[in-house]
């Protein structure tokens, strides 16, 4: 594995949220880093196409990161104020999912899931 692609792997794991390429970006820069923007999407998308780190959208689109803290199949009820993110697991998600495509004729389906809220913590602010 490249140098950098483990540089931005650190980077994630020392998080606590999700985290989007430019504040990761940012952040491996302030910190003395000579690694460029392209090179952080890269590694980003190399590390989500092997199932190291979680990517969702947010409400606005864009793709933020963080890393896996399970290697099973999950989703994330994440809060829109702060961020906060909680891997849950969905059983009827999974059914229901694998029903619509039995029932439209699709195999192999797949499925991403992202549920959005504001946390005890936010709501009681």
């Amino acid at each position: 594995m490249s140098t950098r692609r483990e540089t931005v792997r650190q980077a994630l794991n020392e998080s606590t949220g999700f985290r989007s390429a430019q504040d990761l970006y940012a952040n491996l820069r302030s910190e003395g880093s000579k690694i460029g923007l392209t090179t952080v999407y890269r590694a980003l998308q190399a590390l989500s196409d092997s199932g190291e780190i979680d990517v969702l959208r947010t409400d606005d689109g864009e793709a933020v990161y963080r890393a896996c803290i399970t290697d099973t199949h999950h989703h994330h009820l994440v809060c829109r104020d702060c961020g906060k993110a909680v891997e849950v697991e969905g059983p009827q998600v999974e059914r229901w999912a694998e029903a619509m495509g039995t029932q439209h004729g699709f195999t192999d389906v797949t499925h991403t899931v992202e549920v959005f809220g504001t946390c005890a913590a936010c709501a009681a602010a």
